[in-house]
C-alpha cells in the first residue's frame, strides 16, 4: 500500500463494551466518609468503536449496539468515509484477531494490519479505554440511552484533546510516517 499512495495515515482500531453494570473504582474521601455509589446490576450494552492515529491525536468513535462482522462492515466504511481513505490517501489500520474483524470488501485505501493474538498491550486503541470511562466511574444510568448520552460527551471532549490522545496512544515503538 505505501508505494501506491502518496499519503499514508497509521491508524489502530479497538471496541470497548459498556453498559448498565456500572464501573466500580475507588475514590478518595475525607477520613471516616464511606464513598457511595449507587449500583443496579443490569446488562444492557453498548459498543464503543474507536479509530486514534496516536502521531496526531485524532480519533473517530462510533458507538453502535452490537459487536459482530455486519456491524464492523459498517464501521470500517464509516471511518474510511470520514478519513476520506482512498487510492491517493491509504489508511493502515492496526487492530486486533477479533472473529468479526474481517478483511472482506474493504472500502478503497484502507489496508489491515493484525497484531499477535493475545496481545492487547501492543494494540495504542486499548489506552483510550481509560479516558473514555472515566466520567463514568462510579455512575448510576437509568437508560441506556443516558449512558449512549454520556459517552458521547465523553468522546466529543477527548476529540478537542489530540494531545492527551497522542500521550496516550503513542508508543516509543509507534512507526511515524
Amino acid at each position: 500500500m505505501r508505494q501506491n499512495h502518496p499519503k499514508v495515515e497509521l491508524w489502530a482500531f479497538d471496541e470497548h463494551r459498556l453498559g448498565l453494570k456500572p464501573i466500580i473504582k475507588r475514590k478518595w474521601t475525607r477520613k471516616g466518609i464511606t464513598p457511595i455509589a449507587t449500583v443496579h446490576h443490569r446488562y444492557e450494552w453498548l459498543y464503543l468503536y474507536a479509530f486514534v492515529c496516536p502521531q496526531t491525536g485524532k480519533t473517530h468513535w462510533y458507538i453502535m449496539p452490537r459487536v459482530g462482522v455486519d456491524i464492523y462492515d459498517i464501521v470500517i466504511k464509516e471511518f474510511a468515509a470520514d478519513v476520506r481513505a482512498s487510492k491517493d490517501k491509504g489508511i493502515i489500520v492496526v487492530l486486533d484477531q477479533a472473529g468479526w474483524h474481517s478483511k472482506k470488501e474493504l472500502p478503497t485505501g484502507i489496508e489491515l494490519e493484525f497484531l499477535p493474538s493475545y496481545s492487547p498491550e501492543l494494540q495504542p486503541a486499548e489506552r483510550l479505554w481509560e479516558l473514555t470511562d472515566d466520567p463514568l466511574v462510579n455512575k448510576y444510568f437509568e437508560t441506556i440511552d443516558d449512558l449512549e448520552a454520556a459517552l458521547k460527551k465523553s468522546c466529543e471532549d477527548l476529540m478537542q484533546k489530540p494531545d492527551l490522545i497522542s500521550q496516550q496512544t503513542l508508543f516509543h515503538w509507534w512507526p511515524i510516517f
